[in-house]
């Protein structure tokens, strides 16, 4: 059963957490997604699988890229970087004096036979996730914990205030015995800063600007606790502070804890590794499930296979919810959705330069242009 406590028969605390784009780890994956992006622009039948690492002032890519595309992969690094607000080399790590190194190769020759049948580009499961909680029927924690982290870049960029790129939020939502929010129990969040910046104004710029704007009122209340920067100053951030790696926030990319997890990454991946597309598709069933009101909660599971067209299994939980038999809402998904690869990709339309914008804030639950598995079908 996911982690939607709904064995639980008394009130209870979930957390979910979400980083900003300035994060060690988002920073990889927004260099790994841009560099698909690129691929996909020149060469719709690129097969890309980017890893990137960063720490101190070195940006690293690796992986397997096969493609006719002519990419210049520093440049794509360089100018992430410099969008996210890494620009003075005062902090120690700046897009104009990174140190790069490329070990990115083809992709293997036994894999690329595997597909060439538009087969799964590597076995594994996957799971989708979507719930009554919000309009865009994701769990409430982390779609708070999202806005905070987002409202955090607005008001970072918008003037010389003296907030820095990295970042964290972490809301603790309280959920009565029948699993409805009732009330934000904490909220914690932590950014780095400058040195100007003393502390003192930092915890009343977030509290005011951030926290006060991003999280409904009605959920805030006298016991609700406040944690900003309670580990102190936070001047030393970025991957100065932490090393980053491609695919290390997966919790933070789906469902914060409130659904299962498969276990694969999304950034970096092009949209035949399923563990990214497949994820995709299973969303938009979970999401259509309920919007279509045959249930209040929904967890979808499939599997795949290398090379194989179908998936292995697919697994429809409502979590005692449905409003029909369970046997008609499998009829219903089997009839609806196309869940082979070339299915997934041509219903979700993947093989667009779409991916550098999911690559923070949230692979779901987003109402960018772009994101076309948000999109419910009418069942």
């Amino acid at each position: 059963m996911a982690l939607t406590s709904r064995d639980y028969k008394l009130s209870y605390i979930f957390t979910s957490e979400s980083v900003s784009e300035g994060h060690p780890d988002k920073i990889c994956d927004q260099i790994s997604d841009a560099i698909l992006d690129e691929c996909l622009k020149q060469d719709r039948d690129s097969r890309v699988a980017c890893e990137t690492l960063v720490k101190n002032n070195t940006v690293v890519v690796a992986g397997e890229i096969s493609s006719k595309a002519s990419i210049d992969y520093e440049k794509i690094a360089r100018d992430v970087v410099k969008s996210i607000g890494y620009i003075n080399e005062e902090l120690g790590f700046s897009y104009d004096s990174f140190k790069f190194i490329n070990l990115l190769s083809q992709q293997s020759a036994d894999i690329a036979k595997g597909i060439s049948n538009l087969g799964s580009g590597d076995q594994g499961l996957m799971f989708g996730y979507a719930c009554k909680e919000t309009k865009e029927l994701m769990p409430l924690p982390i779609s708070l914990a999202h806005k905070l982290t987002m409202k955090h870049a607005e008001v970072r960029r918008s003037s010389d205030n003296g907030l820095l790129p990295d970042a964290k939020s972490q809301v603790s939502v309280e959920y009565d015995s029948n699993y409805r929010p009732k009330r934000i129990d904490s909220v914690v969040f932590s950014s780095q800063h400058s040195k100007d910046l003393g502390l003192d104004k930092l915890r009343d710029l977030i509290r005011e600007e951030i926290i006060n704007k991003s999280l409904p009122l009605d959920l805030l209340d006298n016991k609700t606790k406040y944690l900003i920067n309670p580990a102190g100053e936070f001047n030393i951030g970025g991957p100065v502070g932490d090393s980053g790696l491609t695919g290390r926030k997966i919790i933070v990319d789906t469902y914060g804890g409130m659904a299962r997890h498969g276990g694969g990454s999304f950034s970096g991946k092009d949209p035949t590794k399923v563990d990214r597309s497949a994820a995709y598709a299973l969303r938009q069933i979970a999401k259509s499930l309920v919007s279509a009101g045959l249930c209040d909660y929904c967890e979808v599971q499939s599997s795949y296979a290398i090379g194989v067209i179908e998936p292995t299994s697919i697994f429809i939980n409502t979590f005692e919810s449905e409003k029909k038999p369970i046997e008609e809402i499998q009829t219903i998904v089997d009839e609806s959705f196309d869940l082979t690869p070339a299915g997934i990709i041509n219903n979700l339309n993947l093989l667009e330069p779409i991916y550098l914008k999911t690559a923070s804030y949230g692979h779901f639950g987003r109402e960018d242009q772009g994101f076309s598995w948000e999109d419910a079908k009418d069942l």
